[in-house]
């Protein structure tokens, strides 16, 4: 199959069976290419697990070598509410794909976002009719908390990581969804990385790959 979405695709060796999926979704300015880099270290661990990597289905605005998921040159939050929505739509439509060409349940899929990919993260794991497996979210945040619990409809358990001096989303985001996800019945845990700025250092790609070996049973 042909994805809608343009995406880097590490799938196991030939012949071993596919019985999970983890896609990871890019910050702003990335590209799938980027956020594959996890896979390097990840893909040892997680055996019969194809890793999904899809550009953002919009060239950046500022960046235009990159891709994403909705724009940030205009900060009205409703605008941003407006784009990220038609993001959803996109990245459902990609998941059923990812579900029909592995015969795959939102339960043996694991979604991964990175800023901008975390916050498309959340929502889609959040108002889906079945919860997915895992959320694991790096240096990201809640869109719009008004809206995500309006139409919530699942309660897929979550992981936020954060750098502890991050200066592009701030860490006391962290703080905010964590509250939210308690007071909304949602499981949630949470690591700030001490010296750590917007990026995925190597402790919390690690505290991650144990999050999601976790969940999918590779103990």
């Amino acid at each position: 199959m042909t994805f809608s979405l343009k995406t880097i695709i590490t799938e196991p060796k030939t012949g071993i069976q596919i019985n999970n999926a983890v896609v990871l979704l890019h910050g702003y300015g990335g590209d799938g290419q980027d956020i594959s880099m996890l896979t390097l270290s990840w893909k040892r661990f997680l055996p019969n697990t194809v890793f999904l990597s899809p550009n953002g289905h919009e060239k950046c605005e500022i960046n235009p070598s990159g891709f994403q998921w909705f724009d940030l040159t205009n900060d009205d939050s409703k605008y941003i509410l407006d784009q990220s929505k038609k993001a959803e739509l996109k990245l459902k439509k990609f998941i059923d794909e990812v579900k029909i060409e592995y015969n795959l349940k939102n339960s043996q899929i694991c979604l991964v976002g990175f800023s901008q990919g975390c916050m498309m993260a959340i929502n889609l794991g959040l108002i889906d009719d079945e919860k997915f497996n895992c959320i694991v979210g790096f240096s990201g945040k809640i869109i719009n908390e008004k809206d995500l619990k309006k139409r919530k409809k699942s309660s897929t358990k979550i992981l936020l990581i954060h750098g502890e001096i991050d200066e592009v989303v701030s860490p006391t985001f962290l703080l905010e969804a964590k509250d939210f996800f308690i007071r909304n019945n949602v499981e949630v845990e949470t690591k700030i990385i001490k010296k750590c700025g917007h990026q995925i250092p190597v402790e919390a790609s690690s505290y991650a790959l144990n999050y999601i070996k976790n969940n999918l049973n590779f103990k």
